[in-house]
């Protein structure tokens, strides 16, 4: 990365020190914001994430601990921010400054530094940031599983935690979001991974099949078993057992699936002999079960068995940042098995991606850039390879009560609705909106829309 390209926070609370720094960076970067008050570190990384920050040791703040640097060094790192760090400090803090660097920081310097020492040591950290990302573009927890927000990274946290346990795990999300890819990162970081890993979508199983599925039966036991076969739950033992949809099973079928999680043993159809199983269940479903619960629809009791941790997986469309990430992620990949290596995503492309809803998920995204690697004729993806899908309709989503009722929301959404209708024509949203062409750009600006 460039330094006319990046975004640089200055945390000091030392207005000097801001302005000496802000007027040396803004002709140099492409934005730079500076704040006094580290407490408000989470609401600035809520909006955006940084490609720098250069960060004082020491603040007049609750934090007393006489290294308050290092405490909001974690603090950042813990928002699941990948910026590089510059701790800024007196000659006296060096230790401390040595310590920020095993903590994470990416350098430090003293006070006063030298400009162009500063503007180098600056630019070599945003190259070396440019080329690990090269390599890795964001934590991952296995399996494909991509993200750099902050809705993703507490995922990934969560899933780095309860892998090596054998806990029940309850995946919840909406279509799309890859709740499959969670299950398989779970069993990967599990100790179980030298098993095997055994996926069923029991919603798609019909009433004769669900016990001879799971639990299997003997040759016999019904008028096309000719021959005996152990069920899933009997291929998982000594490994992972992924149920998915489980939401859509019957009271019925709960009832035995209850059964067999408690006495952890199978009986298979035809016979009297139970067979112990040893497993780890993962579960997964788009349905709000806790509300099915109290409809009568699905047991409390299974609930309890299924759900020792709850791993919620956020919508496309809350993964701030990440949509050009995995973007890029299936261009590579698609570019790859159609025999187009080295395609690139315009910046248009990538501001028309940004604009979307995607109530599809990630998997309406995936399926969009291969239809558009596929459509490409030149070296890069254009906007007008970009087809999102008639099946997802905007329907469910509008009629739901907004999230925000803040009037700058409110009006920087329907900015960003009315934009992607029109294709992106300024003159054709501001018609709709009814703006002049002037008074929307203002918006534009005001609201940071490219």
């Amino acid at each position: 990365m460039l330094l006319k390209d990046a975004t640089i926070l200055i945390v000091d609370d030392d207005t000097d020190v801001l302005t000496a720094a802000r007027l040396l960076l803004k002709s140099q970067a492409k934005e730079v914001t500076t704040e006094k008050n580290p407490e408000n570190l989470r609401s600035l990384f809520s909006k955006k994430d940084f490609d720098l920050v250069l960060m004082d040791m020491n603040f007049n703040s609750t934090i007393n601990t006489g290294n308050e640097g290092l405490y909001w060094l974690r603090k950042i790192r813990e928002l699941g921010s990948k910026a590089a760090i510059i701790m800024i400090t007196a000659y006296g803090d060096i230790d401390l400054a040595v310590r920020s660097l095993k903590e994470g920081a990416s350098d430090f310097m003293l006070k006063p530094w030298q400009n162009d020492q500063l503007i180098q040591n600056i630019k070599e950290l945003l190259k070396k940031r440019t080329n690990k990302s090269a390599v890795q573009p964001a934590a991952t927890a296995g399996s494909g599983l991509l993200g750099q927000s902050e809705a993703m990274q507490d995922v990934l946290k969560k899933i780095e935690k309860i892998a090596p346990t054998d806990a029940n795990i309850l995946v919840l999300g909406e279509n799309g979001t890859g709740k499959d890819l969670v299950a398989h990162a779970i069993y990967q970081q599990s100790l179980r991974a030298a098993g095997p890993f055994i996926k069923t979508d029991v919603g798609a199983l019909t009433e004769s099949l669900f016990e001879s599925e799971l639990f299997g039966h003997t040759k016999g036991a019904f008028t096309d078993a000719r021959e005996e076969r152990i069920g899933r739950f009997e291929a998982a033992h000594g490994g992972t057992l992924f149920l998915d949809e489980i939401g859509n099973i019957a009271l019925h079928q709960q009832a035995r699936l209850l059964t067999v999680l408690q006495n952890r043993q199978v009986t298979k159809l035809g016979s009297h002999q139970p067979v112990p199983i040893d497993i780890r269940l993962v579960c997964a479903t788009n349905l709000p079960l806790e509300e099915l619960a109290n409809e009568k629809r699905f047991r409390k009791d299974l609930i309890y068995r299924i759900n020792t941790v709850e791993i919620i997986l956020p919508p496309l469309r809350k993964r701030t940042g990440d949509i050009e990430l995995l973007a890029r992620h299936f261009v590579k990949q698609y570019g790859d098995k159609y025999f187009k290596p080295g395609l690139e995503l315009v910046k248009k492309s990538i501001d028309k991606l940004n604009l979307y809803h995607f109530p599809g998920n990630v998997r309406e995204l995936q399926y969009a850039i291969e239809r558009a690697v596929i459509m490409s004729d030149g070296e890069s993806i254009q906007p007008v390879d970009i087809v999102f899908s008639p099946i997802e309709s905007r329907e469910a989503d509008t009629a739901k009560s907004p999230e925000s009722i803040n009037l700058n929301v409110l009006e920087k959404n329907a900015i960003l609705i009315a934009i992607e209708k029109n294709n992106g024509n300024i003159t054709k949203a501001a018609k709709e909106l009814g703006l002049t062409r002037t008074a929307l750009y203002r918006r534009l600006n005001k609201y940071d829309i490219e």
